[in-house]
């Protein structure tokens, strides 16, 4: 049945059914609670609507942790409550996002990408929408996810008390086999047990996930929880509790260009950090571009610092106990074929307890099938500690 405007406006129409009445009111009713009024709307070339949302009325002050909370503003230029950034060459061009093409929102509003009913109807409920599952727990004390589908190639350090992360991600579009895998490349920045359901992340990078977005286009995302990704937090702004305060970045927005094999390769940069003052966890994109924050309210571990830092690829694949996805991870080439061709992480970076990005000096790296994904760490002056990673999936030594 085509879900439209009409038919939400009329969800409790008898002729509908019962069964469909009802799944179409929580579908109108969860749209009114995340599609915000808009100051202004713009019509994006990728088949996007970016609603330019007053900043005081965003999706973050629904959670009840947050009705009194004030807006912290930082200043664009550097201060003594930002890590100083450390100067790199390279050889890639930062991407942007696709909607820049058609304007920007205006001072005092976010842009927010519209969410529709058909977005909705993807998902297991309109509840559920932009929620991992909570079998993406992880139930161990190594850095993966164990089962369920989920696979990895991760670099991670561990050991020290950490209060941010940084890195310069390649943009590519792997292909995706069916509607409800996905693939990403991202950091995740992480505090308390991996064998419980206490663990706090903070996580962002780009993804492809067509049951999310309806597309195969790289987007920017963010996600967080505090529960083990049980019943708190959510990708981008489909849940309340991350507080946009920048008018330029849509999180959910594709990105563009992307890398292309053997040919021009594509990035971006995203730094996420503790404001050792008011405790709130910050996230730049590209060129010293605040975003936002997570507000210190919303964490139980993180509240205070990290204690583990992840950088790198993951894949989920729905074809267990069968043959096994061709879902790509990074640009779907293997690690040893490096650059222009293998997907890679550059100029790793954490922040200290001083409140400085320093790079990192050593870390791990993890991937649990290296004959569908695998990674290589690599080091030159320019790129400091870097990693090249992925893989196609399914092949004769993957089958």
């Amino acid at each position: 049945m085509l879900v439209n405007s009409s038919n939400l406006r009329r969800c409790n129409s008898t002729h509908l059914g019962l069964k469909t009445s009802g799944k179409l009111c929580r579908i109108h009713e969860h749209l009114r609670r995340i599609n915000k009024p808009a100051v202004k709307s713009i019509q994006s070339s990728d088949g996007d609507i970016i609603d330019c949302i007053h900043r005081h009325k965003q999706p973050a002050f629904n959670h009840p942790l947050l009705k009194k909370h004030k807006i912290q503003d930082l200043p664009e230029r550097p201060s003594k409550f930002r890590p100083a950034p450390v100067n790199r060459t390279s050889f890639s061009v930062h991407a942007a996002q696709t909607w820049h093409l058609a304007g920007f929102c205006p001072e005092g509003t976010i842009p927010v990408r519209r969410t529709f009913a058909e977005d909705l109807m993807r998902a297991d409920s309109p509840k559920r929408y932009g929620r991992k599952s909570h079998r993406a727990a992880r139930f161990d004390q190594k850095p993966d996810v164990n089962g369920f589908g989920h696979e990895h190639a991760i670099a991670y350090v561990q050991g020290e008390e950490y209060y941010g992360a940084k890195a310069t991600i390649n943009v590519w579009a792997p292909r995706i086999e069916t509607l409800n895998e996905f693939s990403l490349s991202q950091l995740w920045v992480l505090s308390g047990s991996f064998d419980g359901s206490d663990l706090n992340s903070i996580e962002a990078g780009w993804q492809v996930s067509p049951e999310l977005y309806g597309d195969t286009r790289p987007r920017l995302f963010t996600y967080w929880t505090s529960d083990s990704y049980q019943e708190t937090g959510c990708y981008n702004l489909l849940c309340s509790g991350f507080v946009q305060t920048n008018n330029k970045i849509a999180i959910g927005a594709s990105i563009s260009p992307v890398s292309e094999f053997a040919d021009t390769q594509y990035d971006i940069t995203i730094l996420i950090w503790k404001d050792p003052k008011e405790g709130n966890w910050w996230m730049e994109f590209a060129d010293r571009t605040l975003v936002g924050y997570w507000p210190s309210e919303l964490f139980t571990h993180l509240a205070d610092h990290a204690n583990m830092i992840e950088w790198g690829g993951e894949i989920v694949n729905t074809e267990a106990g069968g043959e096994h996805t061709s879902t790509q991870m990074g640009s779907g080439h293997f690690a040893e074929e490096g650059f222009g061709k293998a997907s890679y992480f550059r100029n790793l970076e954490i922040v200290d307890s001083d409140n400085s990005l320093r790079g990192v000096s050593s870390m791990l790296t993890l991937a649990e099938h290296t004959y569908c994904y695998n990674i290589q760490n690599r080091y030159n002056i320019e790129w400091s500690n870097h990693f090249y990673f992925g893989g196609p999936g399914s092949n004769p030594r993957c089958p």
